[in-house]
């Protein structure tokens, strides 16, 4: 065998390959399957009990409905806009997971506009006008 490889020549390497990496030293970058990063995070977040919501750039989408419903109120206290803040995500996830789910119902993976309604239907949130 030796011998017919001397024949031959060296012995080559494809780049990607196993073997390419073990005879020049380095390591092939792990990649993990689709969606484990994703469940990895989902996880991660649902562990955590910090806001998802940005608190500067909701206190103002909070004061500017406020300034265009009443002009007259122009002050907040930190805690009641904490608590709206809170409030708000809470309804969203829950939105998000009965979409969700109405998703998965339908035999779809991917999220989309009638699932939210759906969800605001069965949930009785739906738009009241």
């Amino acid at each position: 065998m030796d011998l017919k490889r001397s024949r031959r020549g060296p012995r080559t390497f494809n780049r990607d390959t196993p073997e390419a990496s073990r005879a020049t030293g380095q390591r092939k970058k792990h990649r993990h399957r689709p969606g484990t990063a994703a469940l990895r995070e989902i996880r991660h977040l649902q562990r955590t009990w910090k806001l998802l919501i940005p608190s500067l750039p909701f206190i103002r989408c909070v004061r500017e409905i406020t300034k265009q419903l009443s002009p007259e109120v122009t002050r907040w206290q930190a805690e009641a806009l904490l608590a709206l803040q809170e409030a708000a995500e809470d309804f969203l996830v829950h939105l998000f997971e009965e979409s969700m789910l109405c998703a998965i119902h339908a035999k779809r993976v991917t999220l989309m506009k009638k699932d939210f309604e759906l969800a605001r239907r069965i949930g009785g949130k739906a738009r009241p006008w």
